[in-house]
């Protein structure tokens, strides 16, 4: 379940919004969106995957609330944590081609 947006992080570049399947986030007028619709979100993660800036934390427990800080995901190097795990994070470049021999030659 979404947990913590960085608001300091975030660059209100609003992609979490467009990307968000159940409209979980709020868009403002100025400054970051808003986790508006908690108890709307499915885990599917799209928000922290395609957030440029690494600014989100999604938990993985897709069944509760966990009342993560700001302070305890920075403290726990959770921003960022799933883009690296599925190779979109800038320090996981070097993986990006571990599949390719997985693909079927055209």
């Amino acid at each position: 379940m979404i947990e913590v947006l960085d608001n300091d992080a975030c660059t209100d570049c609003n992609l979490c919004v467009q990307v968000c399947p159940t409209n979980v986030f709020e868009a403002m007028p100025e400054g970051p969106p808003v986790i508006l619709r908690q108890d709307s979100c499915q885990t599917c993660f799209m928000c922290e995957a395609y957030c440029p800036v690494d600014a989100l934390y999604v938990d993985p427990d897709a069944e509760a609330v966990h009342g993560l800080t700001l302070d305890s995901v920075r403290e726990s190097n959770l921003f960022g944590s799933y883009r690296k795990a599925i190779g979109w994070h800038k320090d996981t470049r070097q993986r990006r081609h571990i599949d390719d021999h997985f693909r079927l030659p055209q």
